[in-house]
């Protein structure tokens, strides 16, 4: 079974890719089952109805308004593409949650307004105290250490408190945008381990995510060294996502990292049903 648990599309407001054309994409490369995760990040991006007010709330980047997904329009287009590809392929719904400490209510009160909708929804940290990891704010005026310890202070904190997640998506996502080189795993393996066996107790589990090829990093993400950790504290969930966000992203180099992760020492991967996951042998 070849399943892409991290699928963006028109909803995001870094994509422009329509939902159907990902869908009949996804039947066409062989996919079997993808999940819809497009982005959501309170205090970052404003919702639609805050856009519609006062459009000025958006931040422009790259001569767009960033927007959160638009949520009237977001679970019925999936639902009638879910119907309209039946047979040919499953279509779940999920989204990916920018959560800061700071804004988990906000999120539970959007889980429980769509509370029959979910399928599955990533866990992810984005920024910060509203500072961004991508254009630098939240590295600036911090040490190396000051930055990376820092991100995964706020990924504990937000694992601990709130609890409507499948999985932790690109767990050590702030390589991506470390411009002062390498930082060793074994500076924060104390810290992550705290936040991986918080997933393991809640019943959560952790995403391999693909788009390491594409941003040229060095290790898989996250890294061999963290998904052995993850396995060696008995961890056992663990999807596979390409993070597309393009039509050359969707189901990306997922047959190999199914065979990196047998190289590691997992034996399944799953994909969600109603929030309950499905084990399949890699």
């Amino acid at each position: 079974m070849l399943a892409d648990y991290h699928v963006h599309s028109e909803f995001s407001d870094d994509s422009v890719f329509p939902v159907n054309d990902v869908c009949a994409l996804a039947i066409e490369r062989g996919i079997d089952e993808i999940c819809f995760t497009d982005h959501v990040d309170f205090e970052i991006r404003p919702d639609w109805d805050e856009y519609r007010a006062d459009p000025s709330c958006a931040p422009i980047i790259e001569g767009q308004p960033s927007i959160n997904v638009d949520y009237e329009r977001y679970f019925p287009t999936i639902a009638e593409a879910r119907d309209r590809f039946a047979g040919e392929l499953t279509v779940k719904t999920g989204m990916e949650f920018g959560v800061q400490s700071h804004t988990i209510g906000r999120f539970d009160e959007l889980f429980e307004r769509f509370a029959g909708e979910w399928d599955f929804t990533i866990l992810s940290i984005h920024q910060v105290g509203n500072q961004e990891f991508w254009n630098g704010t939240f590295q600036q005026g911090r040490t190396q250490d000051e930055y990376n310890m820092g991100y995964y202070e706020e990924m504990l904190r937000v694992a601990q408190r709130f609890d409507h997640w499948s999985v932790l998506g690109h767990l050590d996502l702030i390589k991506r945008y470390d411009q002062a080189g390498p930082w060793p795993d074994a500076n924060a393996r104390d810290i992550v381990a705290e936040i991986l066996e918080e997933a393991i107790r809640r019943g959560k589990g952790i995403e391999l995510n693909t788009s390491s090829i594409r941003y040229g990093l060095a290790d898989l993400t996250p890294s061999t060294e963290l998904l052995r950790l993850y396995r060696d504290l008995g961890g056992r969930i663990l999807t596979i996502g390409s993070d597309s966000h393009k039509p050359e992203h969707l189901g990306a180099h997922i047959p190999m990292m199914r065979e990196r992760l047998k190289d590691i020492g997992f034996t399944e991967f799953c994909t969600f049903q109603d929030m309950e996951p499905m084990f399949h042998k890699l």
